[in-house]
């Protein structure tokens, strides 16, 4: 009985020194990645580190003081200005270029494009982080954030764009959670729940494609309400459609280059025995873009003959329409099919970054340089607004490098290989 007793003994008292070691085991190899605490803090000295040190340094106390001070020390909003560079970029430019993951999930599970699935992982995660970065930069451009939550739970106003908007994103934000889940278990060896995780990915991307074309072309929709306010040139009764198929053209065009980024800086992260070429990826993504940029080119002549604003293009705000639809939509979209017709890699990637420039240009032009573009005093960005935008994106940057370096979103984890 004495040796049973000290036998269960053993077991017991080994059994919690069994759970200790494997916490110890997975925080050094997932989390430190399979150094010592002190090591692995000395390689984190590295110049992105340091310049993402430097900016938080500068941009969390300058985000603390606009909470603690209000909109009115912090921005240059007004009444006849509510909207600004929080709006334009953060949330309006930062939903667009978010888009990636439901245009590559709605290639690889709707339209059957499995060679695309290497790239699918990273082009979630980039949206995912996006859309959490578009609640913070919300959060700072609400003048009380607290309530962000009420038109979903509260007090909902069915008849406002905002609240379809509102319930889009946030589902949308939780489908994009859902599709990062079969990585997120695999990195924490969770089996069982990565298999009911897979089990639910077709329907889940469905349901993301669905929301996405809500909430997208909804966001344009909200500019219908201010048909004096927005300049003719960029006011139409399409702009739903515009903002919808110019996130199409933000979605193909960011995952080009943030594909191409990621594969080259962390090469070491590619599973050796799985060769993705993302060259071919990155030529078939251009044709794709190709063709969206050529319609959305039209449909913005469209929006101009219907709204008989042929004469604005004299005027200087004129030259700037020009501007962005010769230089940003024309021009890549002409630069993707000479590169897809000679099969160069290196003109695709130029007119991508082109073209998610372009994207972001009509989002600030739709927020901030046409909206009460007649009026004598306009919106400047406060120093602030440019450095809580900044911060914000640096924040995006380090979390992305830090899932990508830990959990396995360039390629599925050597257990559940082929699994999808």
């Amino acid at each position: 009985m004495a040796e049973s007793t000290d036998a269960s003994g053993t077991r017991a008292s080994s059994s919690p020194e069994l759970r200790r070691g494997a916490a110890r085991a997975f925080l050094r190899e997932a989390i430190f990645l399979g150094q010592r605490p002190g090591a692995y803090l000395r390689s984190l000295v590295r110049p992105f580190n340091l310049l993402t040190l430097a900016v938080l340094g500068v941009g969390v106390p300058v985000i603390v003081y606009r909470f603690a001070k209000g909109l009115g020390a912090a921005t240059n909003l007004s009444q006849l200005n509510p909207w600004g560079l929080w709006i334009g970029f953060d949330l309006l430019a930062g939903v667009a270029l978010a888009a990636g993951g439901y245009t590559i999930a709605a290639t690889v599970y709707l339209f059957g494009l499995k060679k695309y699935y290497p790239i699918l992982r990273p082009a979630i995660l980039t949206g995912f982080l996006g859309y959490l970065l578009v609640i913070v930069g919300l959060m700072c451009d609400l003048g009380r954030p607290w309530r962000l939550p009420y038109p979903l739970f509260y007090s909902p106003g069915v008849t406002s764009v905002m609240f379809e908007v509102g319930w889009c994103v946030f589902l949308y934000f939780s489908v994009q959670f859902l599709e990062l889940c079969p990585a997120f278990f695999e990195w924490l060896g969770w089996r069982g729940a990565r298999r009911v995780a897979a089990k639910l990915t077709i329907g889940v991307a469905v349901l993301g494609v669905v929301l996405s074309t809500l909430h997208q072309s909804s966001l344009g929709a909200l500019f219908l309400m201010a048909p004096t306010k927005l300049h003719p040139l960029w006011y139409s009764p399409f702009i739903p459609v515009f903002f919808f198929a110019s996130s199409v053209v933000a979605g193909l065009t960011m995952v080009i280059v943030e594909s191409s980024l990621t594969h080259r800086l962390f090469r070491h992260r590619l599973d050796p025995d799985r060769h993705v070429d993302v060259d071919d990826l990155a030529l078939g993504l251009g044709k794709a873009a190709a063709i969206v940029l050529f319609s959305y080119f039209f449909l913005k002549l469209l929006g101009v003959a219907d709204g008989h604003a042929w004469g604005y293009l004299r005027t200087p705000l004129g030259g700037w329409f020009l501007v962005e639809v010769l230089g940003f939509v024309l021009l890549p979209c002409l630069l993707f099919a000479y590169a897809a017709r000679h099969r160069s890699v290196r003109l695709t990637r130029v007119a991508a970054v082109i073209g998610v420039a372009g994207v972001v240009v009509n989002r600030l032009n739709v927020c901030l340089v046409a909206f009460n573009w007649d009026r004598p005093d306009r919106y400047v960005p406060h120093w602030m607004e440019i450095v809580t935008s900044v911060t914000i994106v640096m924040i995006g940057l380090g979390a992305f490098r830090w899932l990508v370096n830990r959990v396995p979103v360039l390629g599925e984890h050597p257990a559940w290989r082929g699994e999808h």
